[in-house]
């Protein structure tokens, strides 16, 4: 993640998202003020997958972390600098993508034991709203759908900056976070060890390192 600059690249236009020759508000609706280059980046997004991981990690044995990630996915967003609750985000994953770089693991990851890939292929979140935390924080709150149970849940995001990359993309960086407990999804699974504890943790961290270019308008 470490080619963007938070300096907006003097190449790119502002976008117009609120009518010809009406200015952005210098705050968001609770007072925040909004950064310029925030305001600049409002439009439509797709997730550059050769450039961002859609990964999460767990505890192993109580005393180890795995980590994997999903490599096939599709990503629909729009941000909206000016008005960070008018954002908006869905991400449809296809779960027997998960790689964990064990193929014994991840047979074990998409069998009926936990995400059950064969009746339920996707894992779906879909935003409902965005707060301006301030400066480059924002708080994301949506509804994650796995196994076809669908709960709420809250991310953190940081925006990272934004570029003009080589290739004449626009491209936009951020990180979101949170941490669910798997159970609450039913993914129940699970080995109890002699010496106490699970052999695999309820609580999941997910974490979204996403590279974003800009969607070029349909002609």
């Amino acid at each position: 993640m470490g080619i963007f600059s938070r300096r907006q690249s003097a190449t790119i236009e502002q976008t117009q998202a609120v009518g010809p020759g009406t200015p952005f508000p210098a705050t968001d609706a609770t007072g925040v003020a909004l950064d310029p280059a925030l305001r600049a980046l409002t439009g439509q997004w797709t997730i550059d997958r050769p450039h961002s991981r859609i990964g999460f990690s767990v505890r192993h044995a109580m005393v180890t972390t795995v980590r994997g990630a999903f490599a096939d996915y599709d990503s629909t967003l729009y941000f909206d600098g000016a008005r960070p609750s008018q954002s908006r985000a869905e991400l449809v994953i296809r779960v027997a993508s998960v790689d964990t770089g064990v193929e014994q693991r991840d047979a074990h990851l998409i069998g009926t034991d936990f995400f059950d890939a064969h009746r339920y292929p996707e894992m779906v979140f879909r935003s409902t709203s965005t707060i301006h935390e301030g400066a480059e924080s924002f708080r994301t709150t949506g509804d994650l759908t796995i196994r076809g149970i669908t709960r709420p849940v809250e991310l953190q995001l940081d925006y990272l900056g934004s570029v003009l990359d080589p290739f004449g993309y626009e491209r936009a960086g951020f990180d979101a976070t949170t941490t669910i407990d798997r159970t609450d999804w039913g993914l129940v699974y699970n080995q109890r060890l002699e010496a106490g504890g699970a052999m695999v943790s309820e609580k999941v961290r997910l974490q979204f390192d996403i590279s974003a270019i800009r969607s070029m308008p349909v002609a």
